[in-house]
């Protein structure tokens, strides 16, 4: 009986250091990001502060851009969205929506507010895709940039391929539909393809802000409020915490492997070369960023892929558990198909920082950590039951944990305010403030348990997206 009381004390210490080191080293990795968005952030806005973007709207130099925004039954949002997307201030760029056989009457909207009829459009099948039902241009010369492509289903990576094939530009814009682009967000995301020197710019990406309970008025975002829901409140300060101290120090490393599937731009050549966007994961935003820089790499081509810090695109975020969920999972399957796929990238020098830094950080603290939090609980109740547990220090590293949960969130929302600052009211700020001090107890606990269906579809052999309900947008008439 002592022997298995050692062993059982003995296991206990090696869990505690286990637990302890994982949590330190995770917090420092946070930190350490968060420095250097702050060093990165500081740079951005003070080499842009003065720049002219009218200059760049009118420059017969501004890259000419082809914006894809594949639609699934986005019925509610899709005429405000279409007409976001073509309002924009920017001259040479093309907006071809892909209708993925969608069962609602999104195509119908369509046709009927922009004048939409079928067309003979020439175009070469670089990537093949579901069978294309037909291709739609407008009477109307106001909206002569709208392309609308009619497709089979065949979920949102083959849409955006179809986009691919169509696209008449050198770069392409990869957009979620239900998004909402600021006026600006077309000439700050092609800023970079215009100073790159030495290495091509095979990427942009940009900040994604929480759309739900703001304002929309003509396509165009007029008024920016906080979600009433707690789940999309809480979703404002995640965002904040990967777009401000998490992606913007990834992008000064220049180790960005994930470029929002809401909004970025690549360059067209490249994505073909790379093969397009796979229809093997539900996580084709990544993996397309993954493979287009393994390809570089792997053809020993300079490169670099950018990060542009603006909340430039504002997106509807779930407000039900039960499409939170979906979403989560999905996001997972996609992380752990993407690393899969790659898997000769992790520690391998050959893919320099990417395979030694960037792909081990997401396996570790991305793909692993829901894991290890659930592992990390069923050994705590184990030893609960069996009356072993410290519970003083046992507190006291659940207070610490809480504490760098609440401090980080807090950090990230002054980083917003003495950035962007898009909360003007006093009671927004408050309202995100205790939303930090919330979600730690709340929200933390939902995503975990929503990356574990994840695994669990990953393992059921779980395909496909799933329904997103939209709710729309709050308009202003």
């Amino acid at each position: 009986m002592d022997f298995l009381n050692n062993e059982l004390t003995w296991f206990l210490d090696l869990y505690i250091v286990l637990i302890l080191g994982y949590a330190i080293l995770i917090m420092s990795s946070y930190l350490i990001l968060a420095y250097l968005s702050s060093k990165a952030l500081s740079s951005y806005l003070k080499k842009n502060s003065f720049v002219d973007y009218d200059v760049l709207l009118t420059s017969e130099f501004a890259p000419k851009l082809s914006l894809i925004a594949p639609a699934y039954n986005e019925g509610f949002t899709i005429e405000e969205n279409v007409k976001s997307l073509l309002s924009l201030n920017y001259n040479n760029y093309e907006v071809i929506v892909v209708n993925d056989g969608s069962k609602d009457n999104s195509m119908e909207i369509l046709i009927k507010t922009y004048d939409l009829v079928l067309t003979e459009f020439d175009f070469h099948e670089q990537i093949e895709t579901k069978k294309l039902k037909g291709i739609y241009t407008s009477k109307n010369a106001a909206f002569k940039k709208l392309i609308v492509a009619d497709k089979e289903n065949g979920g949102k990576a083959d849409a955006l391929n179809v986009g691919l094939n169509i696209a008449q530009n050198p770069y392409v814009v990869c957009i979620d539909v239900d998004c909402i682009l600021d006026k600006d967000s077309l000439l700050k995301l092609a800023k970079p393809f215009l100073e790159s020197h030495g290495k091509r710019i095979i990427a942009t990406g940009g900040v994604v802000r929480i759309a739900n309970q703001c304002i929309i008025k003509n396509g165009r975002l007029v008024e920016v409020n906080i979600p009433d829901n707690m789940i999309a409140r809480i979703q404002v300060l995640e965002y904040l915490r990967a777009f401000l101290l998490g992606r913007m120090a990834w992008g000064r490393l220049d180790g960005l492997l994930l470029i929002s599937g809401a909004f970025g731009a690549f360059d067209k050549e490249i994505a073909l070369l790379a093969g397009g966007y796979s229809t093997k994961t539900v996580g084709e935003d990544m993996e397309l960023v993954v493979r287009m820089r393994r390809y570089m790499l792997e053809n020993k081509l300079p490169y670099s892929v950018s990060y542009i810090p603006d909340p430039l695109c504002w997106t509807e975020a779930p407000e039900d558990f039960k499409i939170f969920k979906k979403q989560r999972s999905r996001w997972m399957r996609g992380t752990i198909e993407t690393l899969s796929f790659h898997k000769r990238m992790f520690l391998n020098p050959k893919y320099k920082l990417l395979g030694m830094l960037s792909v081990p950080y997401w396996t570790l603290f991305e793909f692993l950590a829901p894991g290890i939090e659930f592992i990390g609980l069923v050994i705590t109740l184990v030893f609960i039951l069996l009356g072993l547990l410290n519970w003083h220090f046992f507190l006291l590293l659940l207070l610490f944990v809480y504490t760098f949960a609440v401090f980080f969130s807090v950090l990230a929302l002054f980083s917003e305010e003495r950035t962007f600052h898009k909360y003007p009211k006093h009671v927004d700020f408050f309202k995100l403030l205790l939303a930090a001090f919330i979600e730690p107890l709340y929200f933390h606990p939902l995503t975990v348990y929503s990356a574990l269906i994840g695994y669990k579809e990953k393992v059921m052999r779980t395909k496909g997206w799933g329904e997103m309900t939209r709710k729309g947008f709050t308009k202003k008439e």
